[in-house]
């Protein structure tokens, strides 16, 4: 088989690999009940996996002061590469004060299950509002976002970490590609574009639209849905991977597209959350990231197009992987076809506009979606998941 180079190197120029060998975890797990220990979240238990599989190249642990602080003021490390997102392991004072600089931690999932180790460099307080209104441009707890913030511990533990082994995923091993892997695939596929698109939602019709466009000047597309902890009100990942099978079986060709889990957790960050989700897909080999309608958003917290416009504030060669923004597509009633204003003649009366938000709304009045939002096979997906009575209708 014929090897082809990477089309892109990894954010900072070396993938980074935080898993043990066989030999670092036995010794760890010969230490480990000698070590202090930490309870992690679902969430930064899944910082702590995309750290060590090198989704978060060039972060080989949870952030120090000096790279937090340019972090959330200037999103950029200290050493001036672009990253927008803190990076942090976040414990109470009564959890910090018994560890020392130098130390080994011992960090659990929230079963107290022995997951990874923290090699203990800094230990910092940070201030929670200026984060959130730098990181999320609001102080509303009632952002999900600033909420995880507020409700965290206010010191900043920082160092490496190893995780102690990469386990199979729990539902979605089949799919579980950690950026090596998907480097090699794209290789191996003599692929060199590679459009990443990151999704929390099923893919409607909208999604299939700009998806289709972007593939139309790309060798391939890497579908990258996100799994891990979302809000309480978006759809379950299991619903949501059940709803990419079907698209991918039914209306894209086989060939070209890669299914795979993002096991990061969602920060609903909007613009910064942009930039961030595409340096982990420049991570996993992406050459091109898809960029539409409020990227990442919730509520009304960022401007439609907000999370386009912050990929002009940064140099594009230190970015390294090209955005693809996409105007907000709706199904044309005179044209009978999706489009968006560029391409599309209509009226605003000629229009139905196409939204995650609003597929969720509908499924929870016990609505479904309608061809124009959702392909049959998928409303039909979304309503055995939502148990919704689901009417006949012709595929």
């Amino acid at each position: 088989m014929t090897h082809f180079p990477d089309p892109a190197p990894a954010h900072g120029g070396t993938l980074i690999n935080r898993i043990c060998t066989p030999e670092q975890r036995q010794e760890f797990l010969d230490k480990a009940d000698f070590l202090p220990r930490l309870r992690l979240d679902e969430r930064t238990v899944s910082d702590l996996e995309l750290i060590a599989i090198g989704g978060f190249s060039p972060l080989t642990g949870f952030m120090e002061q000096a790279d937090y602080q340019r972090v959330v003021d200037e999103m950029h490390l200290a050493n001036g590469l672009p990253w927008s997102i803190p990076i942090t392991l976040s414990v109470t004072e009564e959890e910090a004060t018994p560890l020392k600089e130098g130390m080994l931690v011992r960090l659990d999932d929230s079963l107290g299950r022995f997951v990874g180790v923290l090699q203990l460099t800094q230990k910092y307080t940070y201030d929670k509002v200026h984060e959130a209104l730098h990181v999320y441009r609001t102080n509303e707890e009632k952002h999900p976002g600033v909420k995880v913030v507020y409700r965290q511990g206010p010191v900043n533990l920082a160092g490496p970490v190893w995780l102690l082994q990469r386990e199979a995923h729990p539902r979605f091993p089949t799919y579980q590609i950690d950026p090596a892997e998907s480097r090699a695939l794209f290789r191996d596929k003599g692929w060199k574009t590679i459009v990443g698109f990151q999704t929390r939602n099923p893919i409607h019709r909208a999604h299939e639209y700009i998806i289709k466009c972007a593939m139309e000047v790309v060798d391939g597309l890497f579908l990258h849905p996100l799994v891990g902890a979302t809000k309480e009100d978006d759809i379950p990942a299991d619903v949501r991977m059940n709803c990419y099978e079907i698209m991918l079986e039914n209306y894209f060709p086989k060939d070209r597209v890669i299914l795979a889990i993002n096991p990061a957790a969602m920060r609903y960050a909007g613009p910064r959350e942009a930039i961030f989700h595409a340096l982990v897909r420049k991570n996993y080999g992406c050459t091109h990231f898809i960029v539409g309608r409020d990227h990442a958003g919730v509520g009304d917290y960022y401007g439609t197009y907000d999370a386009q416009y912050i990929f002009d504030e940064f140099d594009p060669l230190a970015l390294g992987i090209t955005p693809l923004k996409f105007e907000h597509a709706f199904y044309c009633t005179r044209t009978n076809q999706m489009a968006t204003t560029k391409t599309s003649p209509s009226t605003p009366e000629e229009r139905i506009h196409l939204s995650g938000t609003k597929v969720r709304e509908m499924l929870r009045n016990g609505q479904l979606p309608p061809p124009e939002f959702s392909r049959p096979l998928v409303a039909a997906e979304l309503a055995r998941a939502m148990q919704i009575p689901q009417p006949s209708f012709e595929i």
